[in-house]
């Protein structure tokens, strides 16, 4: 018995009657598709209850699939956040996938199991509008604060043809510095003397 097919049984004894879908992949590492209202606690069980836990969040990511046309063997959704996890006892990643429905859909944060989860869920939320309800500050990370829309969604202008000139004249570009200044109190700070 691999690996994978250890960490699928022990999931399906542990969360009788949650359906977790597995997925075929290039790269092999296990995958699992996981419900929405489902996510959280099957993370907290890999990170904190497993035996031989998945102690890394190596990668957390979303992606766009409302135009996607090739859907077989994948629950429907208009996005999919993915966890990338890795076990060290184990020598093993796992990939939990999670459908979620949606304009603007949400996930709790798991920055409770992963503290540097805060940067990746920022940047979710920044590239493609998907909330994480409870994370401790969710604003931009990698557009400036003044941006409109979320860069990776698939209805957000991607071509200089489909955008007017970029003019910045000397009123917009006082608003854009004044944006980018750092506020301590937003991050929980003082100012000092």
């Amino acid at each position: 018995m691999n690996g994978r097919s250890t960490i699928f049984e022990e999931l399906e004894q542990v969360f009788a009657g949650v359906t977790f879908v597995p997925q075929a992949t290039r790269d092999d590492i296990p995958t699992l598709w996981v419900a929405q209202n489902h996510a959280h606690e099957t993370l907290r069980y890999l990170k904190t209850q497993a035996a031989r836990p998945y102690l890394m969040l190596y990668d957390l990511t979303a992606i766009d699939e409302r135009f996607r046309s090739q859907r077989e063997d994948r629950p429907p959704g208009d996005f999919t956040v993915v966890y990338h996890l890795l076990s060290f006892e184990r020598n093993q990643d796992i990939r939990l996938k999670v459908p979620l429905a949606g304009e603007y859909p949400s996930l709790p944060t798991v920055t409770d199991l992963w503290p540097a989860a805060n940067w990746y869920e920022r940047e979710v939320w920044d590239m493609f509008g998907i909330s994480f309800i409870g994370h401790p500050h969710l604003q931009r990370i990698l557009m400036p604060p003044t941006w409109l829309g979320h860069p990776l969604r698939k209805e957000h202008p991607a071509r200089a043809t489909e955008m007017t000139h970029f003019r910045l004249p000397e009123e917009k570009q006082e608003i854009e510095q004044k944006a980018l200044r750092f506020r301590p109190e937003e991050w929980g700070l003082k100012r000092s003397g």
